[in-house]
């Protein structure tokens, strides 16, 4: 492109010849009818000058470059004829060592640019430009070195999966495959390393393409546990992965179990954790026990985590044998450890003594609950006083009116109920004269007592 720093008549020199505005003017067509001399003769002999090529390109440098393209960049030449111009570039390579120059732009280009494409890696080019416009080629800018077409480098990058930036566990007999891809440019040259040696070939497989690598291992084993290690480099770059690969299995059961002690209806219980965990955590205890009797085992504790436990609400009598099963990821243990000896749960004579029986005493002299209260009614309506009363022995009940005692066998006019400690006196169409001062009296062995009321009778009028 041409720069603002450029001369004017630079900018002229691309633009195509048919428009230079310095170029020989056309002369205008004869006048009509017989010219004079003086007009035909400057008609006849335009006017001529002579053309020449423009200096040679400026500043020829190289852009960028890839595994098949160069991009070079230059600057328009110095001189240009300003009766001539300049129609465009011719850009030329030969590889290094030869003198086999070719174009290769089929046509000329006007810009200050260009990308020669379609190269083999590897090549070492030089590379010139050659100015064009009608006075003919300029003399090449040659860049001084060789162009060695290249890959472009990109720093290498392992993208590890989620799933591997935590520990990855497999089981005992199970198919490793783990695909890592990567990045990088030119291809990374990918290693990989476990426990921070090479790999063994005969236990693991590593199969890597230009975006990923594969881990494979047929069938797992414990040995294949460790921290594996990929890396993956570009000259002088590196980028490095870890994995932690995890193989487990069934563990071993327990490697020690005692009876501890028995007593009542209970035993107690102790073992040792199991010399082969299966290369992971233990995660609990299975307990069973089996009476002698019948041989048939039974659970007691599931998922228990102690190595110890009391084993309660046992028959008396009987006698039992423990065993104990170990457990982790994988699952419980193909094998138990068993109690050798056997816990009898022994049926014991009590010598049981009751305690005497004190019978209570329940007397109690009378005492009322419930009181008298005043009263009034009307000649010829029957009513009645209420009262209540407890007593042990049952107290005997006697109504007095006026301090004489009444006897309903003698007057009718009275009824004397006692029923569950309630005491009633009924007084049947009462006179004038039944009013007066009412007492029940409460006695037995114990005592006695009395509570009283009045009673008013009104007359109808």
């Amino acid at each position: 492109h041409l720069t603002s720093s450029a001369p004017a008549d630079v900018a002229r020199a691309e633009e195509p010849r048919t428009k230079h505005p310095h170029s020989t003017p056309t002369p205008p067509p004869p006048p009509k009818g017989k010219p004079t001399r003086r007009s035909e003769k400057k008609w006849v002999k335009p006017l001529l000058s002579s053309s020449h090529p423009t200096s040679e390109p400026l500043e020829v440098t190289v852009e960028d470059k890839s595994d098949s393209s160069v991009t070079i960049t230059w600057r328009p030449p110095k001189t240009i004829p300003a009766n001539s111009g300049l129609d465009g570039y011719t850009v030329e390579i030969t590889k290094e060592g030869t003198e086999d120059w070719k174009a290769v732009n089929e046509d000329l280009t006007v810009s200050c640019r260009y990308a020669i494409k379609n190269q083999t890696t590897g090549d070492r080019l030089l590379v010139r430009v050659v100015a064009v416009n009608s006075g003919g080629r300029s003399p090449p800018a040659t860049i001084a070195d060789p162009i060695l077409v290249k890959e472009v480098g990109a720093r290498p990058k392992v993208r590890l999966p989620r799933f591997l930036r935590q520990r990855y566990v497999k089981k005992v007999g199970e198919k490793i495959n783990l695909v890592i891809p990567f990045s990088g440019k030119p291809k990374p040259v990918v290693t990989w390393l476990k426990d921070g040696e090479p790999l063994d070939p005969k236990r693991a497989n590593i199969r890597t393409s230009d975006t990923d690598s594969i881990l494979f291992v047929r069938q797992a084993e414990r040995v294949d546990s460790g921290s594996y290690e990929m890396c993956v480099k570009v000259d002088d770059f590196e980028d490095k992965a870890a994995i932690i690969i995890q193989i487990i299995e069934l563990p071993g059961p327990p490697a020690s179990i005692k009876v501890a002690d028995v007593w009542g209806f209970n035993v107690a219980l102790e073992w040792t954790a199991p010399k082969d965990n299966g290369n992971t955590e233990i995660t609990g205890y299975t307990v069973q026990k089996a009476d002698k009797k019948t041989g048939d085992w039974f659970n007691i504790l599931e998922h228990y985590t102690r190595l110890n436990a009391t084993i309660s609400d046992l028959i008396m009598g009987n006698t039992y044998t423990f065993r104990i099963f170990a457990e982790n990821k994988c699952g419980l243990s193909e094998e138990c450890a068993r109690t050798k000896e056997e816990a009898t749960i022994v049926k014991e004579v009590i010598d049981y003594k009751p305690t005497p029986f004190v019978e209570r005493d329940f007397t109690e002299a009378p005492k009322f609950t419930t009181v008298l209260n005043d009263r009034s009614t009307t000649v010829g309506y029957s009513t009645k006083l209420l009262c209540s009363v407890r007593g042990s022995p049952k107290p005997k009940i006697m109504w007095m009116k006026n301090k004489m005692i009444l006897n309903n066998m003698d007057n009718p006019k009275y009824r004397m109920i006692s029923t569950g400690g309630i005491c009633t006196l009924e007084i049947r169409k009462p006179g004038q004269y039944d009013g007066g001062e009412y007492v029940c009296r409460a006695e037995n062995q114990l005592g006695k007592v009395d509570t009283g009321c009045k009673l008013e009778v009104k007359s109808k009028y």
